[in-house]
């Protein structure tokens, strides 16, 4: 009778934890391996790939140029990206505080990348993330989202595309940057 009691409540308790996950993974926004997101603060709808197997997110970023200002690292770059609604080319220098260098290891060796800072719209909320620099020229996507952008959308259905617009307006909710994802 005590064991079939313990059994009872187990089941009961996973029962409960599955309820509550489900429950939460039906408010969670659902999106698809290439969507459109909105580079703020210029409003430059760009696709992007959430890709799962890259743990921080790039950007194409030409003419990288990393300078000190005020005794702190900055990063001066140019964005060349063509806004997915207008088809009009977006081309300005940025200049951005370093947020950290990104090694990066891979087939061509090893390179060291700056990591930015920037905000970005998915769905209907601003998000500030990590986007390493590079020149993505030659890559399909000037936008990659990786992991640690993903963790924070909702969940991602690698079956479709373009299941969510961008529309975040003044009113859009702002999710800051949080700096405990950097230990991820």
């Amino acid at each position: 009778m005590r064991l079939m009691s313990k059994t009872l409540l187990g089941s009961l308790v996973i029962g409960a934890t599955l309820f509550t996950s489900t429950a939460s993974a039906e408010e969670d926004q659902v999106f698809g391996w290439v969507e459109n997101a909105t580079l703020q603060p210029w409003g430059i709808t760009v696709k992007a790939k959430l890709d799962s197997g890259a743990l921080t997110s790039s950007l194409d970023a030409r003419d990288i140029e990393l300078f000190e200002q005020d005794d702190e690292q900055w990063v001066r770059f140019r964005l060349k990206l063509e806004d997915q609604g207008s088809g009009e080319v977006f081309s300005d220098e940025i200049e951005r505080p370093l947020y950290r260098e990104q090694a990066v290891r891979g087939a061509g060796g090893r390179d060291e990348r700056p990591v930015v800072l920037m905000e970005l719209c998915m769905g209907d909320t601003i998000y500030e993330e990590q986007f390493s620099l590079r020149d993505r020229e030659e890559m399909l996507y000037p936008l990659l989202l990786g992991r640690r952008t993903i963790s924070h959308l909702g969940l991602l259905d690698v079956r479709n595309t373009f299941l969510q617009e961008p529309g975040c307006d003044e009113n859009a909710e702002v999710v800051p940057h949080d700096p405990e994802d950097d230990q991820s």
